[in-house]
């Protein structure tokens, strides 16, 4: 098991030059005058943390912006929010609660709202702006039609994935490919009380499912990543529900067995786990391979090699944060560069995965 030739040691993948030619490029393509406006459905945590992204590449880049929202109300402040209530009002342009009221002209829509408006907002903003930055799951009902919404063709339509910019997921997409894989063993365990200090979990989007909530949506970030490195199973089968003491009226856990022919995926989530857990397992032929997406390492175990060097475990210097960071460059380099891009009808088909519906 050559790890080296991954090419994912420590100090050999290096986002920031592959990123510093992209912005070079971009910059010169957006000198002068020109006011980028954007307009965010919804500004939650998930939509703060954008937003704050948004800004700070924006102020790198010297790129102008004006920032408009639909929101139904000013949420309670958190010392753990990216941008507070005050800093909201300062910040933007224009807030409306009724999407007639939107301006017809912007460049980016964010979709930050609750998953179940997803789909009617989609709706409503694809005449309004040229991009879109749809936070996941990209919808809840997989029978939604995507040919509905009439998304302009040279549009830049983009689901959220951060765990795409994980150093830890492509060094194990990396060993798909090199090693010969018998099965792997997934977990996103953690404990809902515990997600937003300082709020009652009982009344978060998480713990209601007609927002959207229950395990099987809010983390769909694991089959994500899961399709990033073998692609889509031949068959999921798949066992949800509600069984813990949490007062919630969503999933609290589901469990699935993706059959992908060559080899086999079993993946547990839940939000009852009090020692949060996020870690991926591949058993290969030489041994296991360990990727932990909390502590951004990646570790051998029980491998055989004459070069106990290429063997040692990896940690990554990275955090949540600059996955989210990372995100953001890749999706404004789309767009600057005008790089078509649209993956909705791939995350519908995750979002079927998710449901433990398959989709051709």
């Amino acid at each position: 098991m050559d790890v080296l030739r991954w090419g994912f040691l420590p100090g050999s993948f290096d986002e920031t030059k592959k990123y510093a030619k992209a912005e070079e490029k971009s910059f010169s393509m957006n000198r002068g005058d020109y006011v980028m406006k954007v307009c965010f459905c919804g500004l939650g945590s998930i939509g703060r943390k954008h937003l704050a992204n948004l800004l700070r590449l924006c102020e790198e880049r010297k790129l102008s912006v004006e920032i408009h929202a639909l929101r139904n109300e000013i949420s309670g402040q958190s010392k753990y929010e990216s941008i507070s209530a005050q800093q909201l009002d300062r910040l933007l342009a224009k807030q409306v609660n009724d999407p007639a009221l939107l301006d017809q002209d912007y460049d980016i829509t964010f979709i930050t709202n609750p998953s179940s408006l997803h789909y009617s907002t989609i709706a409503a903003m694809a005449g309004r702006t040229k991009h879109m930055f749809i936070e996941k799951p990209v919808f809840t009902d997989v029978n939604e039609r995507v040919s509905d919404l009439n998304l302009g063709i040279d549009g830049i339509y983009y689901v959220a994935g951060p765990f795409r910019y994980s150093e830890v997921i492509r060094t194990l997409k990396n060993a798909a490919i090199e090693e010969q894989i018998y099965c792997a063993r997934v977990i996103c365990s953690s404990y809902l009380p515990d997600w937003r200090p300082e709020t009652d979990y009982r009344g978060c989007y998480s713990a209601k499912k007609e927002l959207g909530g229950g395990v099987a949506l809010d983390l769909i970030h694991e089959w994500d990543y899961l399709t990033m490195i073998f692609g889509f199973p031949k068959h999921v089968f798949c066992m949800r529900g509600k069984y813990s003491h949490l007062e919630i009226d969503s999933e609290d856990a589901a469990f699935y067995i993706a059959d992908y022919g060559a080899l086999a995926v079993e993946l547990h989530l839940d939000y009852f786990g009090r020692a949060p857990r996020r870690e991926i397992e591949l058993f290969t032929r030489g041994g296991n391979i360990t990727g932990d997406l909390i502590s951004h390492t990646v570790s051998f175990r029980g491998i055989q090699s004459e070069t106990p060097k290429i063997l040692t475990d990896i940690s990554f210097q990275e955090t949540m944060d600059d996955l989210y960071d990372r995100e953001m460059k890749f999706f404004l380099d789309h767009i600057l560069e005008k790089k078509p891009l649209n993956n909705v009808e791939a995350s519908l088909r995750i979002l079927g995965l998710a449901l433990g519906k398959e989709l051709p």
